[in-house]
Parts: C-alpha cells; sequence; structure tokens
C-alpha cells in the first residue's frame, strides 16, 4: 500500500505543480475545499456546508469504502484541501495520505465520542477483536456529536461561513435527535431482542437500543465464517426463535441465505449505511428502512 501510495504522490508532484500550491490555503475560486472519505462522512459535509464548499468524496457510489485506494487525482484533493474529515482505522489507505499530506486540516471523527470495542459472539463461542468499532454513524446520537464537531472545523477552516455552517448543524441535530426518539420508541417493546447479521456492522445500534447483535463474521463484509462459528449461529437463532436473517447491500448475500435456510428463517436488507446503492437515498431514508426491517424481524408492537 505505501508503494502505491509513494507512486501516488510522484505522479502528483509532476501533474499538479503550481495547481497545487495554488490551492495550498484550502479554497479554489473563494470556496472551501472539503474532502470526505466515504459516504456518512459526505452526508454532513454536504448538509452542514449547504453548497457554500466543494465537498469531494474519496469513495465511490456503491463501492465498499473498506477497501478503497487512492488515485493521484484523489491525493491531489487531499493535498489541496481546507478540511478532511476521515475515520481513522477503517480506511488504510486514508489514514496514511492524510498522515503524510494533511494531518493539521483533518478531523478525524473517530476522535469525537468514545468508540466501543470489536466484538462478536454466541452462546457457547464468543470471539473478541482487538480495536475498537468504526461504524458510529449507526447510532444517531454519537452521529449528532461528530456533525457539531465538523460544523466547528469547517468554521474555523471558513470564518466567513461560521453562522452558517453552525446553524444548519444544528438543525441536523436536532433531526438526528427525533431519529434517535423514533428508533427507542418503536424497538422497545419487540418481542425479541437479537438481529443476525451478516457482518458485525451494528454494534453502535444494538447498544443504543438495547439490542443483541449476533455476527455471523466479524467486522470484515468479506470474511468467511468457520463452519463452527456458522453451527454457534444457527443454534443460537433455533433457541432464540430468529425469524430474519439480515444481510447487507454492498457484499453478497449468500451466507446470510445459507444460514436461512438452515434455521428455517427468511432473509432482509440491514444497511451499514457504508455506501448507498439507490438513488435519492440518504442517511435519513436508509435508517428510517433499517428501522421498519428492524421492527418487522423482531415483532415490535409500537
Amino acid at each position: 500500500m505505501r508503494i502505491r501510495l509513494v507512486a501516488a504522490l510522484l505522479a502528483l508532484s509532476v501533474t499538479a505543480g503550481c495547481a497545487g500550491r495554488a490551492a495550498a490555503s484550502g479554497f479554489t475560486g473563494g470556496r472551501l475545499n472539503v474532502v470526505t472519505a466515504f459516504y456518512p462522512l459526505r452526508f454532513l459535509a454536504d448538509r452542514i456546508t449547504g453548497g457554500t464548499a466543494d465537498v469531494t468524496d474519496l469513495t465511490k457510489p456503491g463501492a465498499e469504502p473498506h477497501d478503497v485506494e487512492l488515485n493521484p487525482r484523489q491525493v491531489a484533493r487531499i493535498v489541496d484541501a481546507g478540511l478532511v474529515v476521515y475515520l481513522d482505522g477503517f480506511q488504510p489507505a486514508v489514514d496514511q495520505a492524510v498522515a503524510q499530506e494533511a494531518p493539521e486540516r483533518a478531523l478525524d471523527a473517530a476522535s469525537v465520542v468514545p468508540l466501543l470495542p470489536l466484538s462478536t459472539g454466541t452462546d457457547g463461542e464468543t470471539e473478541t477483536v482487538h480495536g475498537m468499532d468504526p461504524h458510529l454513524w449507526l447510532d444517531p446520537s454519537r452521529y449528532a456529536a461528530v456533525a457539531d464537531a465538523v460544523a466547528a472545523r469547517l468554521a474555523r477552516a471558513d470564518p466567513a461561513h461560521a453562522a452558517e455552517y453552525q446553524g444548519r448543524a444544528a438543525t441536523l441535530h436536532t433531526e438526528l435527535d427525533a431519529l434517535d426518539a423514533e428508533f427507542a420508541a418503536r424497538l422497545k417493546t419487540c418481542t425479541r431482542r437479537e438481529i443476525v447479521t451478516s457482518h458485525s456492522a451494528f454494534n453502535y445500534l444494538a447498544a443504543r437500543y438495547d439490542l443483541t447483535q449476533v455476527g455471523i463474521t466479524g467486522i470484515s463484509p468479506e470474511a468467511e465464517p468457520s463452519p463452527r462459528r456458522l453451527a454457534a449461529v444457527a443454534a443460537q437463532a433455533r433457541r432464540t426463535g430468529t425469524t430474519t436473517i439480515f444481510f447487507e447491500t454492498l457484499v453478497s448475500p449468500k451466507v446470510a441465505e445459507t444460514l436461512a435456510r438452515e434455521v428455517g428463517a427468511t432473509t432482509a436488507v440491514l444497511d451499514p449505511l457504508e455506501g448507498l446503492t439507490e438513488p435519492g437515498a440518504d442517511y435519513f431514508s436508509v435508517m428510517r428502512a433499517n428501522l421498519a426491517a428492524l421492527t418487522g424481524a423482531l415483532g415490535c408492537t409500537s
């Protein structure tokens, strides 16, 4: 990975030349250059800037963000940014580029709120993975705190629009508080509280709303579960009367479908919101679709 990044930087030095120095202030044509690492951070930047800044996302729509690699043009965006918003530990290529090119102009979302440890488990087999879970945006309350931090950094980078940034962030925070209350109310009276997911991306959502996540695989969405792991999850699903096995949008549903056949359950989408796949969707619409899927699967009455 380091070789690829060095090559990208060498190419950048040849092609960018004076253009990189011209944008060294972080502005182009009077507009702040903002770079975000992947969709949840792009959503915050778009909502808070409200079109007054140029926002670029390093992860293409529909791409798996864990595996993103940077080309010379993307490295140039980081070099020229007035603010880079990323999440340390989630995308190694982005972490490395930010550390080398924009350490003083970057906001690490993982530094804003306490993170939860990575872990997956079932009765009789518990696996603990060292490190912290990056999927904090699936808890609206933590996500709102990150929105406030993004607004503060935008205001520092672009004081002329500080009041606008802070006002939009306050509105967004109120909307996220309302979403949080909606989740809490509708998930309060469910007859089942275990969610079986294709990979362990929903730790924050489960912790916030008193659910138990049972991940078929760990933090990597492309990992294959061991036969022992699959058997343990199947056994727990039978004991708890699980009716739905959840899979996500950016990876294959085959493992979830195999488990569902094994235990006589159906499958449904629970979207970790690492990237959008449906035109016109946004953070709020996907989260509310997740809520509908959960209330149906868990037998919630409210």
